[in-house]
Parts: C-alpha cells; structure tokens; sequence
C-alpha cells in the first residue's frame, strides 16, 4: 500500500450537504399507493415517516417527469411536469410539504445530457430541415458514405450498439444522424446551443420556486461534446468509456461544462436557504474531478472511486486518500456511497466475485450465484465503516433492510435497455430496482394493496420486509437506525479524519474521527480490542474481539 497521506479537519456547524445522511428514493419501486403496481408520489409521502425514523436527513428522489419510460425516467419528455404513472404536480407540492415538516431536505433527479425522442423539442427538430435552429438542440449530422449511410463517427452507445440513429426527413427519405450515448430514445442535447442553457436554467428556477432543496445531476461530464463530434481515438479497447490515464474522448470531460455549472451554482445560491448541487460526475482521477467541485460549481460529486474498490483494502486505503486529498484541495466535501439504482446491491455485490461495482451487466439465473449470507455480514461491515467517515453518505433504498439483489428474475420481465439492445448478454440494471417490501402479511409484501408489482419481487423479500425487521431489535433496519443516530450524535459527518497506525492494511483498515476509533477486519486472525468502548459494531462482539469482516467504532475508556 502507499504511505498512508490522508488527514482531514473537522468542519464543525457547516451545511447540511456537507455532512448529510442521503436517502435515495426510486419513486416507481418505492411505495404504491393506488394499486397500479407501480410506485409513486402519494406512495412517498405515506412512507415519509419510516424515513424519519431512520434518521436520514435528505431524499433524492430519481426521475418522475413526464417520459415514456423506456429508460426508468430517465428519458425526459417534459421537465416540468410530473408523469402520470407518479401523480401529479399536486401530489408533489404535498410530498415536498410533509417532508419539510419532517425535517427531511428534498432533491430531485434533472437530467440534462439527453431528452426523451418524445420531448417536444426533438420532435419540432424531426419536423424540421438540417441545419434548422430546431436542430441545432440536439447533435444532427450527415453521415459518412456515398450516400451518407455510415454513421458520422464511430461512437458507441453505454447500453450496446452504435451511438448514432439515422431518422427519415419530411419526404421520407433517410437523411441525417443523431448521437445518443444511450439508449437511441435517448437523443443527446447540444449544449454549445445558448438556447439549450437557458431552457434548462428556467428548469432550474421552477423547480427551486416550488421549494426543492437540490438537484442530482445526470452524467454532467457528458453533456459537452468535443467541436466537430471527431472518432473516439480508442473505442476498440474502452467502447462507449475511457481508460484512465489516457486522452480524454470527445465526449467526457469537456471544459465546456464548467461555465455552465457555474451558472446553475449562481441560481441556486440566489435562493434563501441551502440548495444544493450533487454530480454524477464519473471522472478519474479524482484530481480532475475536483474541478467539478471548486467553490463555484457543484457542491458535491459522488465518489465513484470509492464504490468501485470492490471492499478491497489496498483499493480502499487508496480511494479515501486520494479523495481527502482531492476534495480537500478545493473546500468541497467528500462523499461515500455504496449502492444506487445503477450497481448490484451490496449485499450480493460483496457475496460473489463480479467485477466492477458500475457496470450495468448485472447478474441473471444462469450466472454464478451470490453467497448472501456472507455478503450481508460484508455488507454490514461496509455500512458501518462507510458512516464514520467525515462527509456526506448516500444510502439506497432498501439497504437498511439488508436486500439482496434479484439475481433469479425472468428475462420475460426485463424492463432496463441494456438487456435488449445487447441480446440479453448484459442482463442490466433490473434487479437492484425490485420494489421494496413493506409488510410480510401484504399482497406484493406491501407494496401494493392489490399486489401488483412492476417486477416481482423474490421470495426473500418477505422475510426481510420493513414490518417484521421494526420488530426485531438485531435486525439489519434496527443496525441502520442505530449506526445513523450514533453518527447523529457524535457529528462524525462533520468530523475529522486521520488513519490508526497499526492498522493500514491489508489484514485490517482503521481510521480516527474526533475520537472514535472505526476499525475494520479483513483478515483470518482476530483483533484484540483491549479495554477501549464499543459504541457500535456490525455484528455482536464475542470475547472483545473483532473477528473477519466484522467493524466497529471505539472510544477509549
């Protein structure tokens, strides 16, 4: 392991987004409260309190726009107004209400790399000749060829296949290409267009006027394109993504981006209280990432490098180095996350060998199983150690009930693009989206009072659901809310950060925040613990040691 580097002051009384616990919110497999079998904003706020009592401090609610959903939401269709499948505008102003009146800061999904192919501005472009204003919002351009039939470069799409889609002109024949990055409903925006930022500013404002507290920002790194659109110089060995260390493609990391955000970071800061702006901003190193989060732009990133350790120690000690150091450097804070609606729950995740956290693969029933006995210990372990470090955390719903991934669903039942667009070899993204349950005596486990579900849940999911666990004081829910008071209580979210000597790796990781000790054991042999209190451990300690895969948080008696 490298030397051991990192050392963080406290940052007493400072705002919320800097030390908050963040509950992230799938609204389509949260609550469902009309018996549609798919989640929605009633369904929220009637659950509103179960977040309370957890003691998170903020939601992030993903996309509940007006869109065909062909990709979760994700496919906007309009951004100022709320799809029918969630409610309506109403329904949000209400959730929004009783949220505040719980003392829980609300943040919504904006997605501003791509529109749906049904938003109004992409279907005026179809409408329209090339070179047209309406065109010019998103990226149109003649293919290559005798007859333009070859795509204008050759990008390729996150979700399998070709990044371009040609469309068909107003007297039929086939004329230019778009660029989706995703999915071909999916059409990228042109944000070199001033009319494109200043679409999305009044987006901005007319959420931040109906009261939100902050936006989650969607793939801000791709929302600038390099000028002319030119190859990606490596596709055969990073297809749609980058190798660190290498050429940025034209179509991350754009400096283009930052005037924007800036932008955004003045309309926010014009409203009283404080909004804020968090990026999923997946760029390495995190030295360039920090350029994302300088005083001006956005208030925080998520830490991809620190979900992307696999719980590996040497990965780890390296991941919160390089991010103190990192975000340190330009007074932003570092945040800590280790699931989302985008990865394999943790559970499974740490239960089996399956690569990279981020990928979109997934795992179906013909694929090696997860060992979630062992992974929920891992998982446990992981949460504990996560939420003593100095910073933000972001939770996913469903963590703190200790869910497995639905690692056995149907093809028949696979909703997410990724699984269609590459034949099925990547399964995608379906099985950490499972609705949640909420009652073990309910139809669809209380998710639906007509037992309806969007997906069907496995039947794992009963014994775990919300119900039986609030009964159970050595539950997995019980463990959250008493890890999440504690970290309350003691303010380690604006605490310090400084490694315990001893305990650098690779059979154990330890680090100091204003005098607890956080102590995790990744080797064979068991810690001693000596006299020091135990404030909180993942599993029961039995003859004061800490034994493989077990945390706990220390003060000294």
């Amino acid at each position: 392991m490298d030397q051991a580097i990192a050392s963080h002051k406290a940052t007493r009384g400072s705002q919320w987004w800097r030390s908050g616990v963040i509950y992230q919110i799938y609204p389509r497999s949260f609550a469902d409260s009309n018996g549609d079998g798919i989640g929605d904003l009633k369904g929220i706020e009637q659950r509103l309190d179960s977040l309370e009592k957890l003691g998170i401090d903020a939601v992030w609610l993903s996309p509940f726009y007006l869109s065909p959903q062909k990709d979760g939401g994700y496919d906007v269709a309009d951004y100022c107004d709320v799809d029918p499948l969630f409610g309506t505008i109403k329904d949000f102003d209400s959730m929004l209400e009783k949220a505040h009146s719980l003392g829980i800061r609300v943040m919504i999904d904006l997605v501003p790399n791509h529109t749906s192919d049904q938003h109004q501005w992409f279907q005026k472009a179809l409408k329209s000749s090339p070179g047209s204003p309406e065109r010019e919002f998103y990226h149109f351009k003649d293919g290559l060829g005798e007859n333009g039939e070859l795509p204008p470069n050759n990008w390729v799409s996150m979700f399998g296949g070709p990044a371009w889609t040609r469309v068909k002109e107003k007297d039929g024949s086939l004329g230019q290409w778009y660029v989706h990055l995703f999915d071909s409903s999916q059409p990228d925006l042109n944000w070199s267009n001033e009319k494109v930022q200043e679409a999305f500013e009044e987006i901005l404002k007319f959420w931040l006027d109906r009261g939100v507290d902050g936006f989650r920002v969607d793939q801000p790194h791709a929302m600038a394109k390099a000028e002319g659109l030119p190859d990606h110089p490596y596709v055969a060995e990073a297809g749609a993504g980058f190798i660190e260390g290498r050429e940025n493609p034209p179509m991350w990391f754009q400096d283009e981006v930052h005037p924007i955000f800036r932008r955004w970071r003045e309309i926010l800061e014009s409203y009283e209280g404080d909004r804020a702006m968090c990026g999923e901003a997946y760029v390495y190193p995190l030295s360039l990432m920090a350029k994302w989060v300088r005083p001006d732009e956005f208030h925080q990133t998520f830490n991809f490098r620190f979900l992307d350790a696999g719980w590996d120690p040497s990965k780890l000690f390296d991941a919160i180095n390089e991010s103190f150091e990192a975000f340190d450097g330009v007074g932003a804070p570092s945040t800590w996350v280790l699931n989302n609606h985008d990865v394999m729950r943790h559970r499974s995740r740490f239960g089996g060998n399956y690569g990279r956290a981020t990928a979109s693969d997934g795992v179906g029933p013909n694929q090696p199983q997860p060992d979630n006995e062992l992974g929920l210990k891992i998982a446990k372990g992981a949460t504990l150690f996560m939420l003593g470090l100095p910073g933000a955390s972001y939770i996913y719903q469903g963590e703190e009930l200790g869910l497995p991934e639905h690692t056995t669903l149907e093809n028949k039942f696979r909703q997410d693009p990724t699984f269609a667009r590459t034949g099925g070899q990547r399964v995608g993204r379906d099985g950490c989206r499972v609705p949640l349950p909420w009652d073990k005596t309910s139809s669809s486990i209380g998710f639906s009072e007509t037992g309806k579900s969007w997906l069907p849940q496995p039947e794992s999911y009963g014994l775990l659901a919300r119900s039986v666990q609030e009964k159970d004081e050595s539950s997995t829910l019980s463990f959250y809310r008493q890890a999440l008071s504690l970290r309350k209580e003691l303010a380690l979210g604006e605490g310090s950060f400084d490694w315990v000597p001893g305990h650098l790796g690779p059979d154990s990781l330890g680090y100091e925040n204003s005098g607890v000790q956080v102590i995790y054991n990744f080797g064979q042999e068991d810690i001693d613990l000596g006299s020091a209190e135990v404030l909180i451990s993942s599993e029961p300690i039995v003859g004061g040691v800490l034994e493989k895969n077990q945390c706990v948080w220390l003060r000294n008696a």
